[in-house]
């Protein structure tokens, strides 16, 4: 490692500058880019020991393999088998240091315009110095007095914090959806293409929406029984072609001419997504057979199977689920989507027609006043006249999302049965938190159609 590249990764822990990687091969990184990516960095290390501390997989090898384990533990006065560092109650306290120390910054960043200031450099450097910061709040958490008060308020907190975590995803989700609208019809009367791929799009979201409700009404329902099964298909299914024939309707378009079917047909894959996860995390419904035995109904005969490996089934579907939670929060802490939660929208006539519609055009990107070289790879300090994304807004959304995490480790409510081996066993705290965001999901969209209608004199825009 070259003396330049010792003293850019010191400068990068203990300093102001931006981290970047040895390796003169990579891509340039932009400083708001390796902020983002380190932060990001921060939250994964504390979730995978949240899910480690709820394994008891992981706490039978450590006492089998460890020598002197009930020594170490009775040292650092954890208890005789460590019982004070594994659990719901254990993951409550790590949730609730990783919640301060991103609300302290949250606070911290408030009203941050460019990367100049004191408090900028302190956001965009320090590395190890707020890591150590974060493993303080985490270890000084269980040093809190009257635990069984602190665990029973802070639950409430996190199940509040993880609700509306949950109700800004699906806001952004409600965006997203007209923006894709918006953006593909700004030239499809212009060039007959993007006529054509939209309506490609649109049939595509529609047959994969009706494929889904076909499915679910075949594996998750039988000819006696399962009557909230099919309740609650036909609900789901009827609540996607309501908002579908709204969407469409003559006094829906006098007022949103964008309105169409392909932010519906967004909208009816994800309400047909939740409805699928909700009736899988439903505790299973027994009936005795013929012979007097307990047989499992209401559920895929080959998803049964799946779970016979519960470890492999658990890694796998922990990693996906915790890597959606990741990637929500780092592409709803954008500068538009943090102006769209306060309701300002890009004009229309500035939309320009482009299949990667997310991404913000980013022409200047190489005009920009200052690039660093230090032996490694180059740094784009891409801050300097203005921030590309709200600080604030960043940090808060970190903050529900280590609520949020806390709660779904946990299985919400049902906290004291719960186990990361037991991470997609059926619970019905889980599947009405589900069913619940179909919903709201469902009606924030209809929102959006009617809400010009019912306030004629207001403007409104997505």
């Amino acid at each position: 490692m070259s003396a330049p590249c010792c003293a850019g990764q010191l400068a990068c822990c203990c300093g102001t500058a931006a981290c970047s990687l040895c390796c003169k091969c990579c891509p340039k990184i932009k400083q708001s880019t390796s902020t983002r990516f380190m932060y990001a960095l921060y939250f994964i290390l504390v979730t995978i020991i949240c899910c480690v501390m709820m394994s008891t997989t992981v706490a039978n090898e450590m006492k089998t393999h460890f020598p002197f384990y009930e020594e170490m533990c009775k040292g650092i006065q954890a208890g005789e088998k460590c019982e004070k560092l594994v659990g719901y109650s254990a993951v409550y306290k790590v949730c609730f240091g990783m919640a301060c120390f991103f609300f302290f910054f949250c606070l911290f960043t408030i009203k941050i315009n460019n990367s100049k200031s004191c408090r900028a450099y302190v956001h965009n450097g320090f590395w190890f110095i707020k890591l150590l910061l974060l493993a303080a709040m985490c270890s000084g958490a269980f040093f809190i007095p009257d635990q069984d008060t602190f665990l029973n308020a802070w639950r409430y907190v996190g199940a509040a914090g993880g609700f509306l975590f949950i109700a800004i995803q699906l806001m952004l989700l409600v965006e997203f959806a007209h923006k894709w609208n918006k953006n593909w019809t700004a030239s499809a009367n212009h060039k007959q293409m993007w006529s054509g791929l939209l309506a490609l799009v649109t049939l595509i979201l529609y047959s994969v929406a009706v494929a889904a409700l076909v499915l679910m009404a075949l594996f998750y329902t039988r000819s006696e029984g399962c009557l909230s099964n099919k309740i609650l298909i036909g609900v789901n299914g009827g609540l996607c072609l309501f908002v579908s024939l709204v969407a469409i309707s003559p006094c829906v378009q006098n007022r949103q001419p964008h309105s169409g079917l392909l932010q519906s047909g967004v909208i009816s894959c994800y309400v047909m997504y939740l409805t699928f996860s909700a009736l899988s995390s439903k505790p299973p419904e027994t009936i005795l057979d013929e012979n007097n035995q307990n047989i499992t109904i209401c559920v895929p005969e080959f998803s049964q199977g799946l779970h016979g490996d519960e470890n492999l089934v658990t890694g796998l579907g922990t990693t996906i689920l915790f890597g959606c939670i990741l990637y929500s929060c780092l592409t709803s802490t954008t500068r538009a989507s943090s102006e769209t939660l306060r309701g300002i929208y890009a004009a229309p006539e500035t939309e320009v027609a482009r299949c990667c519609f997310c991404c913000a055009l980013d022409g200047d990107a190489n005009d920009e006043e200052h690039v660093e070289k230090r032996g490694g790879q180059t740094v784009i300090y891409d801050e300097k006249k203005g921030t590309v994304y709200s600080y604030t807004f960043f940090h808060f959304v970190f903050f529900l999302a280590s609520l949020y995490v806390m709660m779904t480790v946990t299985h919400w409510f049902h906290y004291e049965s719960a186990q990361i081996e037991k991470f997609f066993t059926g619970t019905w705290s889980i599947f009405w938190i589900k069913m619940v965001s179909c919903w709201f999901c469902v009606f924030l969209y209809l929102w959006t159609l009617v809400a010009p209608l019912c306030c004629p004199t207001r403007e409104f825009s997505v």
